[in-house]
């Protein structure tokens, strides 16, 4: 029986002196740095058209020093989206909607995703999140609109979308999608 009691103590001793460090450890709040993790987001947001693996390199870099930062959680996942990474882009906008509760950029991310996924029931509700979070957010609502007409969805409030879009849009692309559907009166 003794011999146990020296066995647990040894185990439970082993374990409480290592902790795992990695990219994606639970940190204590006094070891994260959310200045460096805000400054390598900035600098990776400058990279991810041109160098996008570098950009990578930097979100895991401001991952590892803040697991909490939203941000670089939504532009990882972009990097993965254009990557044709759908699984993991998916999991990182998750990460960022929910670490950016008030954003509707993480959501409208997941619904561009989730569209590619051929998830239109998900992309439909993504996009509904985040007009719930921005109401007149006009990405969020260019995706939904965009996605209820190719998918011939019956929705009350598309017709009031392509409105909002021919008002407001500043890409004469779809200012002119917008007007052309007023004009033939197929909303």
């Amino acid at each position: 029986m003794k011999g146990l009691a020296v066995l647990l103590m040894i185990v439970a001793g082993c374990s409480s002196q290592q902790k795992a460090v990695g990219p994606y450890a639970v940190q204590e709040e006094s070891l994260r740095d959310t200045e460096k993790a805000k400054n390598l987001t900035i600098a990776a947001a400058n990279r991810i058209d041109a160098d996008p693996s570098t950009a990578e390199e930097l979100l895991r870099e401001a991952l590892a020093a803040d697991l909490f930062h939203g941000p670089a959680h939504n532009n990882l996942g972009v990097v993965f989206l254009a990557q044709g990474k759908l699984y993991e882009a998916a999991g990182e906008f998750e990460w960022a909607r929910k670490l950016m509760p008030g954003h509707p950029d993480p959501r409208v991310n997941l619904a561009l995703t989730l569209e590619r996924a051929e998830k239109t029931d998900d992309a439909l509700a993504a996009y509904s999140a985040a007009l719930e979070v921005h109401p007149g957010y006009l990405p969020a609502i260019m995706g939904a609109a965009s996605l209820a007409a190719r998918t011939g969805r019956e929705d009350e409030r598309l017709a009031g979308w392509i409105e909002e879009i021919a008002l407001r849009a500043e890409d004469e692309a779809w200012a002119k999608w917008a007007r052309e559907r007023l004009a033939l009166g197929s909303r």
